[in-house]
């Protein structure tokens, strides 16, 4: 009978917190839906300051508007840390072109972070194409070498979340001209990491391997590579021709910018929330990741506004340098490990500003544990994806200390229409998507607060 009356009085008590705290994600929602300022945030961010790649005017001019508008949200503090950041610039815009006999098609093409310039006046060779690094192996350097290597693999469109078909495709991308290189290519073009046939480029990261000779790299858009590739199905010995003009300068001053509200009970023990400021130059970086920063941002806002003092502290980092080189977070990493932080949990948002659909957990099974008696609340705000999955490349770094990782997951199917493109700009986003991303983040950080790990 002792025990049966445990039980329920156990039960009891779980349901009347379920009802307190449902109530307070209530609360929550509404003031974002109602009141958040996220919106005109990230058009300040993005329209009045626009792109903001490592090392630019562009991304120390984020630093200095982050900073000062989560002081001006007059959180207890704000602080910069400081890292030394890649610094590579694209030049003049990029040309291409198909020749197919008498024929010359243009095309368009963006140059890879961090590959090198062509010569001066461009490089033109006869084209290659392959699908995997094992099919550009067994050509052999005698098939390769003096020629433009052409990776055609498409992310494959039957994945349902197609950050698992991003995965499947670029290392493409990351390693493409290392492999051309190593066989004596002159070149290497890049399909496009997207399922949508259009004109638009897909520019990212890419680097070189120590030892093997450097060759330009660029990407081609999807529409592009369709061309091409039907152009070689009729013509084998067509050449295709690409100029750039990049270059990688000296190492760059910059910094993560942090934001934070001090734990009332536990002030020793802090949860971060954050997204990366720095974006690709071809674009605004609205999806990425501006939305992350200004969500991040509306978390401790909503703490403040609604008068939720967190036992725990909370802070908004706005990372540095997630693109082309994670310095931000290694840096960010380090500097919680020399001081000794206790990080509890990281939430991250670098997956666009699009409808929330639940997070990805990395922790160990028992600390999953923890957090999936929390799924019956946010039930209602459409969150059922929760479980085991990826945390986020500027709070990875934090793994390595105990901290359990959080990715906020967005609906998947637009990101990579817009990703690392032209045309991730302000116009792409939708406020009310934007909102409830906040919303759902910042609930989420009001129970890792209240109930720990």
């Amino acid at each position: 009978m002792k025990k049966l009356l445990l039980a329920f009085c156990l039960f009891a008590t779980g349901v009347h917190a379920q009802s307190t705290d449902s109530v307070t994600i209530r609360k929550i929602y509404n003031e974002i839906l109602t009141n958040s300022p996220s919106y005109e945030w990230l058009r300040e961010l993005t329209q009045k300051i626009g792109p903001r790649l490592s090392g630019s005017e562009g991304a120390q001019k984020a630093v200095d508007w982050s900073k000062q508008l989560m002081e001006k949200e007059g959180f207890d503090r704000v602080f910069l840390q400081e890292v030394m950041v890649p610094h590579w610039v694209r030049g003049a815009k990029e040309v291409a072109y198909i020749r197919n006999g008498k024929q010359k098609i243009t095309v368009p093409v963006a140059a890879l972070g961090g590959s090198v310039a062509t010569a001066p006046k461009g490089v033109e060779a006869q084209v290659i194409e392959v699908k995997s690094f094992q099919e550009l192996r067994d050509l052999g350097p005698e098939k390769v070498k003096g020629k433009i290597v052409f990776y055609n693999r498409p992310m494959d469109p039957t994945k349902l979340n197609t950050f698992e078909a991003y995965a499947g495709a670029v290392e493409q991308r990351a390693n493409g001209a290392n492999e051309a290189g190593k066989l004596g290519a002159v070149g290497a073009i890049v399909r496009s990491m997207t399922t949508v046939l259009d004109d638009n480029p897909h520019t990212g990261g890419m680097r070189y391997a120590t030892g093997v000779p450097l060759i330009p790299t660029a990407a081609i858009s999807t529409n592009g590579a369709e061309l091409l590739s039907k152009s070689l199905k009729e013509n084998a010995n067509l050449t295709f021709y690409f100029k750039q003009n990049c270059e990688t300068l000296p190492d760059a001053k910059s910094y993560n910018v942090v934001g934070e509200i001090k734990g009332s009970e536990k002030p020793d023990e802090i949860i971060v929330v954050g997204g990366h400021l720095d974006s690709w130059d071809l674009a605004q970086g609205a999806h990425d990741d501006g939305s992350g920063c200004v969500q991040s941002i509306d978390v401790l806002r909503t703490f403040k506004a609604l008068g939720i003092k967190p036992k725990r502290t909370l802070r908004a980092v706005m990372f540095m340098n997630e693109e082309n080189g994670l310095r931000g977070g290694v840096g960010y990493a380090d500097y919680a490990k020399k001081n000794n932080e206790k990080h509890i949990a990281a939430v991250e948002s670098d997956n666009g500003g699009f409808t929330p659909r639940g997070f990805g957990i990395v922790g160990t099974a028992q600390q999953r544990a923890k957090v999936m008696p929390w799924k019956p609340l946010f039930a209602p705000y459409g969150l059922h994806e929760i479980g085991a999955g990826s945390g986020g490349a500027d709070i990875g770094p934090l793994a390595q200390l105990g901290t359990v990782l959080f990715g906020f997951k967005p609906d998947s199917q637009r990101y990579f229409d817009f990703h690392h493109t032209g045309t991730d700009n302000f116009e792409a986003i939708n406020k009310r998507e934007l909102e409830l991303g906040a919303a759902s983040m910042t609930a989420l950080v009001y129970l890792l607060d209240y109930y720990g790990l």
